[in-house]
């Protein structure tokens, strides 16, 4: 007897409640995406250069009075619309159905599919093609770029599958950390090639305009028949996953095994259609999100929604891109973000999104995480002596082995040993890397020279160079470090995620978008106003908290929002540098790499006096902030404002990250492994922010230091060196022990 339609559907976040989503919702749903794909063919058969509409295509595909003899017809209709449209579907419905396979077998709503590094590892093959192996062609590229993906994808999955056992967390931390390292080594190749960069901007940005003929689609397509096949015979233990892995395996199913194919299948789909048309991304998370709308828990109607919805939207936005910007094209990934994120934005703010489990993650973790970590650190805290001989107040207070209490008049201060310990040595070796990097360059100046320099004596030159040029610019460097890093520990004690960064909220691509607005308005100059960082992180950011109702305990929906944000400003940034002339983009790019080329003391000093003001505020809060990591009710118990708290921190997050953009960039990782390596340096018990501003401190001048002098007269950005060293970072974090408990 077959089930009902209103039968409760179990899922990865509990049943669904009878009649909440009926399955005549889904065939409609279906049926309706079928015929808007049908239209939107329809128009994109007749929409286009060449002066031949509806009528004109209706007469070729039909053959009416010989048509297709005509040579104009055969030409725009059977050689350019047409493949160019059948590509569209081909392209979008993998990339929908590969969304929506990678968010079912992560458990999360959230994931896309450039998580497994397949655009990256089609980014660096293409750029390889063309810097290294002279590759000129459409069917090089493709080659190109389907060759990259795929060892992208396998050395994740080779990855995760030894250290995890293709667990959804070491899946997504192994696409992140290659996905890192191998967009890096892109930028790598690009800085030092103008040529290489002028050919990379344009394929980066995604299009089919360069769909002639069905001789690429044709090679590509058994590749897509087999990803569809893998992914129609996994749906049933798939689905079998979603109910937990004890179960899966009662069931017969092999979770392991499920997941290594499941991610094969991904691979197959999003490496053809980034060989096609370019590394699309949000995509195949808009897909795969709308039919979980839609579609709840039931995998076959999701892939199912998710390939037509995939379909439709890269179709509707290749039409849109011919008709925007004519006699031009503009990018196909910029419209996909433009239509993409408001959809989401409105999901978000419907009911849909309580339906979807996906209100309060906050709140789940919380229950379900809370006592482990009280238990943890409950028995990390420091005990007093036990002999009752010992007097409960010390004679002096430097005595207790873990802190020691600082004393004047009527005020006094408890400092821990370790974390006083790892701040001096942390300020040891920024001092160590300053002195590098003062005498580091490409200029052939001696210890002695530099050091006289320094202090403003010897040749005028060579003070004028070190003392003007290069301290000013590790000056920016310290400050830019360490407001990223001070960014990234608050953010991550918020989240209580190691892997939490300013970035989730919009905040880089809303301040790089800023910074380039402000250069387009500028009549001079190749970087934009400092301010401009912080000003647009904080529109960014006031932007999804008004469009996700507020921080509080909406987990998802500032997720969500913040994607959709960091989508529409990313569309943005690509769109400026597309326009601009070769030089001028190609240093714009240098910049949105993190770069601190030509800043000096008149960018490094304001944003010093910002962070004077800012540092203060955030030692003030350390205190509320450390209790944070209890519950929110032990937190009120203690005299903390959860709320008040939280929201003080973000703004300083956003500030500091603002800033840290104005200077030098959107430098990646800083913010990520500063508090990280501090907290391994001051103790599990702290929240490290003095220890964080130092690392990023550090971390940023050597950084810096390194792309100087790497590559004999050439400079790698510092963004481009921390990414590159930030990918194994990442896979430390991975395949070390305690992995489990530090992510």
């Amino acid at each position: 007897m077959a089930a009902h339609p209103a039968d409760p559907t179990p899922g990865p976040d509990g049943p669904v409640p009878a009649g909440r989503r009926p399955g005549t919702t889904v065939a409609w749903a279906v049926a309706g995406s079928l015929t808007a794909l049908l239209l939107l063919c329809a128009a994109s058969l007749s929409i286009g250069a060449g002066e031949v509409g509806p009528g004109g295509a209706l007469d070729y595909l039909l053959n009416r009075d010989g048509a297709r003899a005509d040579s104009r017809l055969a030409l725009v209709v059977g050689d350019l619309r047409l493949p160019r449209t059948l590509t569209a579907v081909l392209v979008g419905a993998a990339l929908g159905v590969a969304g929506c396979l990678l968010q079912a077998v992560t458990r999360n709503p959230l994931a896309e599919t450039g998580l497994l590094g397949v655009n990256a590892g089609a980014s660096l093959g293409v750029v390889a093609g063309i810097a290294l192996l002279g590759f000129d062609s459409g069917y090089a590229y493709l080659v190109c770029a389907f060759t990259g993906a795929v060892v992208a994808s396998g050395l994740v999955l080779l990855i995760a599958g030894r250290t995890g056992g293709g667990s959804p967390m070491r899946l997504m931390l192994a696409g992140s950390a290659l996905g890192a390292t191998f967009g890096g080594l892109t930028s790598v190749i690009v800085v030092n090639s103008a040529e290489t960069y002028d050919r990379f901007r344009f394929w980066v940005l995604g299009s089919l305009a360069g769909v002639e003929g069905y001789g690429e689609v044709g090679r590509l397509l058994p590749v897509v028949a087999v990803g569809f096949l893998v992914a129609a015979l996994v749906v049933r233990p798939l689905s079998a996953l979603a109910l937990g892995d004890d179960l899966a395996r009662s069931l017969g199913h092999r979770p392991q095994l499920v997941r290594l194919t499941v991610a094969g299948s991904v691979t197959l789909l999003t490496a053809a259609a980034v060989a096609l048309a370019g590394p699309i991304s949000f995509l195949g998370l808009l897909a795969g999100f709308l039919a979980r709308a839609v579609a709840g828990t039931r995998l076959p109607a999701r892939l199912a929604l998710a390939g037509l919805v995939g379909a439709a939207v890269l179709t509707l936005s290749d039409i849109a891109a011919r008709v925007v910007s004519r006699p031009y094209e503009a990018p196909v990934s910029v419209i996909v973000a433009l239509l993409g994120a408001p959809v989401l934005i409105g999901i978000v703010r419907s009911r849909l999104l309580a339906s979807m489990g996906m209100t309060d993650p906050a709140g789940d973790e919380r229950r379900e995480g809370g006592p482990g970590p009280v238990s943890r650190l409950l028995a990390r805290l420091p005990s007093r002596p036990s002999r009752p001989s010992r007097p409960a107040r010390p004679k002096r207070p430097g005595r207790d082995a873990a802190t020691v209490v600082l004393r004047g008049g009527p005020f006094s201060l408890l400092v821990g040993r370790r974390p006083a310990l790892a701040a001096l040595g942390l300020a040891a070796l920024g001092l160590l890397a300053v002195v590098i990097s003062a005498y580091a360059g490409q200029s052939d100046l001696g210890v002695s020279r530099t050091l006289q320099a320094v202090l403003g004596q010897g040749d005028r030159f060579d003070v004028l160079l070190v003392q003007k040029f290069r301290l000013g610019r590790i000056t920016a460097g310290l400050v830019a470090g360490a407001a990223l890093g001070l960014a990234g520990c608050l953010t991550q004690t918020l989240a209580r995620n190691r892997l939490a960064t300013p970035e989730l909220l919009g905040v880089n691509d809303g301040a790089t978008a800023a910074v380039l607005f402000s250069v387009t308005v500028s009549a001079t100059g190749t970087f934009g106003a400092w301010w401009a960082g912080p000003l647009g992180a904080l529109v960014a950011v006031l932007l999804v908290t008004a469009v996700s109702g507020g921080l509080g305990q909406r987990g998802y929906r500032v997720l969500v929002v913040g994607l959709a944000m960091s989508a529409l400003a990313s569309a943005f940034t690509q769109v400026i540098i597309s326009r601009r002339s070769l030089n001028s983009a190609s240093s714009l790019y240098v910049w949105t790499s993190g770069s601190l080329n030509g800043r000096s003391y008149s960018v490094a000093l304001p944003v010093l006096a910002g962070l004077c003001v800012l540092v203060p505020l955030a030692l003030v809060a350390a205190r509320h902030l450390a209790v944070l990591r209890f519950d929110d009710s032990t937190a009120s118990s203690l005299g903390a404002g959860p709320g008040r708290v939280r929201v003080l921190c973000m703004l300083l997050a956003v500030a500091l990250a603002g800033l840290a953009v104005g200077i030098c960039g959107p430098v990646g990782f800083v913010a990520l492994a500063s508090p990280v390596i501090a907290s391994r340096l001051a103790g599990p018990l702290r929240v490290p922010l003095i220890g964080s501003m130092l690392t990023g401190a550090v971390l940023v001048v050597v950084a810096d230091t390194l792309g100087r002098i790497v590559f004999p007269g050439t400079e790698l950005p510092v963004g481009v060196v921390t990414t590159v060293l930030g990918g194994p970072f990442l896979l430390w974090v991975l395949l070390g022990r305690s992995a489990a408990t530090r992510v």
